[in-house]
């Protein structure tokens, strides 16, 4: 079938086979270098740390930050794309993103780095929003391959930072994590500009009625989060019960309270709050929640492990931590079109109970076997394995509960309870990290201390129980009915 314009040569009714491939290219081609910048700035934590000189638990922040600017990026996106169109709100983060990571080489400081991780951050609102532009054009039973393939752009984005990024970290400097990403991003922002397309639908030539932006709701859902990550993270430090610790938690517990009273009766709310009074809906976002943590989990402790010295760690270079977590992301790769099969033959929550069971597997191993390059190798593969199938059946649970118009807020939401749930992973770990430690002899004179194998135990212990948490929320999922 041929394109079919609508007036405006940027909104079509139908697109060819061809462009809509071209589309997936594009939407799967920004998650993977999102994804790719992510993976080495992850296994640089190590490095940061010395650079900066700073404890785990500070560098926890160059995550953080990130993290919780992208969630309200994520969720102001959705709905403004739903409103205004997602080829322009696609492109502007695009741009944003560009221009964002083309200045993270140049932090001298952790808090300008941190700075700069933030307002990155905001341009990844992108990721959620191109699922919702892939449910526009792709037909429903080629759907799950579709969100299979996006799935998988996140490990595509990982292996390539695990062998690519870490290579240039290790033969230059951790700045050309982000230099090497300068010219990729702008051809995302031109392939963009030339070739996305809206989807108008038949009966509806006409984008929703444009409303206002939920700034109010957006700032009160980010200092409630920043709130309780900033008590998780520092408290741990300086004392749970300190009165400025509990009135940082007191500030978390008011912005939420008045975060979810404001969006019941705000016109154009950040977050939906109806679409989570569907059961389907509410659990597949908490779920997500717990995937991400888990994932991040994974993300912040392995390279640390691998990195440290004896008898912290293993004592690896950059590069040898990449290549060793290299299968974590192939197995991924491997899994995403049999997570599809089974959605497509089973169901999504099928697929979701698999990869939390063999995430569970995964933890296991991790406190028992990670003391050598094998069992490190094991483990984190296993884990990936399991990847695919949570996050392809979590996606594919959310978007066949809400109506097609809906896509764009929906995946707005979800990717707010992902984010949260990727935030909370490393305040968590950074904070045992920092309290459990160990002091190693780096240098004649220099001592410095490193997380010891209490703080890996601890906080894969809690890998384990977010894991057991994810199959009981999953089992009380309903069977969907045909949503239009």
């Amino acid at each position: 079938m041929q394109d079919k314009p609508i007036n405006d040569k940027n909104k079509v009714e139908y697109l060819s086979k061809k462009n809509i491939y071209l589309i997936i290219a594009i939407m799967a081609f920004a998650g993977i270098l999102i994804s790719y910048v992510e993976t080495t700035i992850v296994l640089e934590i190590p490095i940061l740390v010395k650079f900066f000189n700073v404890s785990y638990d500070s560098v926890s922040w160059i995550l953080i930050a990130y993290i919780i600017s992208s969630t309200i990026s994520a969720a102001l996106s959705g709905k403004i794309a739903d409103n205004y169109g997602k080829r322009k709100v696609f492109l502007a983060l695009a741009l944003f993103y560009a221009l964002a990571v083309s200045m993270g080489g140049f932090a001298r400081t952790l808090d300008e780095l941190i700075i700069i991780r933030a307002i990155q951050g905001i341009g990844t609102g992108m990721f959620p929003l191109a699922f919702a532009v892939i449910n526009d054009f792709v037909d429903k039973d080629k759907l799950p391959l579709a969100q299979g393939i996006m799935g998988a752009t996140l490990t595509i984005g990982a292996g390539l930072g695990l062998v690519l990024g870490t290579l240039i970290t290790q033969s230059y400097r951790w700045q050309w994590s982000y230099y090497s990403t300068i010219p990729a991003a702008f051809v995302l922002v031109i392939l963009t500009y030339a070739f996305l397309k809206d989807k108008i639908y038949p009966g509806n030539l006409a984008l929703k009625q444009k409303g206002k932006v939920d700034y109010i709701g957006a700032s009160a859902l980010g200092i409630s989060l920043f709130s309780i990550i900033f008590y998780i993270s520092e408290g741990g430090i300086v004392g749970y019960t300190k009165l400025y610790m509990l009135f940082t938690l007191a500030i978390s517990f008011i912005s939420l309270i008045y975060f979810v009273r404001y969006e019941m009766n705000f016109t154009n709310p950040f977050i939906n709050i109806k679409l989570l009074k569907t059961r389907n809906v509410l659990l597949s976002n908490i779920v997500g929640l717990f995937v991400m943590a888990l994932m991040y989990i994974l993300f912040f402790t392995v390279p640390t492990f691998l990195q440290d010295p004896s008898p912290s760690g293993l004592g690896k270079t950059i590069f040898e931590s990449g290549i060793i977590e290299l299968p974590l992301a192939l197995l991924n790769i491997i899994f995403a079109p049999i997570a599809a099969t089974v959605i497509k033959r089973k169901s999504a929550e099928e697929s979701i109970l698999i990869g939390f069971g063999i995430a569970l597997v995964s933890f296991i191993l991790l406190i028992d076997y990670r003391y050598t390059v094998t069992g490190i190798i094991i483990g984190s593969a296993v884990f990936g394995s399991s990847m695919s199938f949570m996050l392809v059946g979590v996606i594919n649970k959310l978007l066949n509960s809400v109506p097609k118009e809906n896509a764009g807020e929906a995946s707005g939401v979800n990717d707010v309870f992902r984010n949260i749930g990727m935030a909370i992973a490393p305040a968590i770990g950074g904070v045992i990290e920092t309290i459990y430690f160990i002091s190693v002899k780096v240098a004649p004179t220099v001592i410095r201390h490193f997380p010891s194998a209490t703080a890996f135990n601890y906080i894969y212990y809690i890998g384990l129980v977010f894991s057991i948490i994810g199959i009981i929320l999953t089992l009380f999922m309903k069977p969907n009915k045909e949503v239009d």
